[in-house]
């Protein structure tokens, strides 16, 4: 007698209508891709966030120094109007420093800094730019100076 030695059987496995066949397989890709695309959009953001603030400070160092230079103008101004530029992007603890301190008709240049801690401006809490400052200064020469 002659014995054949066979394969299983194999069985054909379907699946019920309306389920899909992999369905934790998706939910575990999905949690990796979402995870990757969450880090790229917060990073874009805050880089996105510093342009914006390193910007800002340019105008208000300008618009200060501006302010510093025409006749009558003072060193509290200067600063006023540097704040209340730093303010329509909510920038907090601003440094700012007007040389000379108290501006007067002798005084041939007026100079602004403005320095912005980076950590305490950010909205999202990232590695990217901790300890950093944005730090601008401008020097000009006062109207009706020679």
């Amino acid at each position: 007698m002659k014995t054949s030695v066979t394969a299983p059987h194999r069985r054909c496995l379907r699946r019920p209508l309306g389920k899909p066949a992999r369905a934790g397989v998706t939910a575990v890709e999905f949690v990796f891709v979402a995870t990757i695309a969450f880090v790229f959009f917060f990073a874009a953001f805050e880089f996105c966030r510093v342009a914006m603030i390193r910007h800002t400070v340019d105008n208000a160092v300008y618009e200060g120094c501006r302010r510093g230079i025409i006749p009558g103008g003072t060193a509290a101004d200067v600063s006023a109007t540097a704040r209340q530029i730093l303010a329509t992007i909510g920038v907090d603890n601003a440094r700012i420093t007007v040389t000379p301190s108290t501006i007067t008709e002798a005084d041939r240049d007026v100079s602004v800094q403005i320095r912005v801690p980076l950590d305490s401006n950010s909205f999202v809490p990232t590695n990217f730019f901790r300890g950093k400052t944005v730090q601008r200064s401008l020097t000009l020469q006062r109207e009706g100076t020679t």
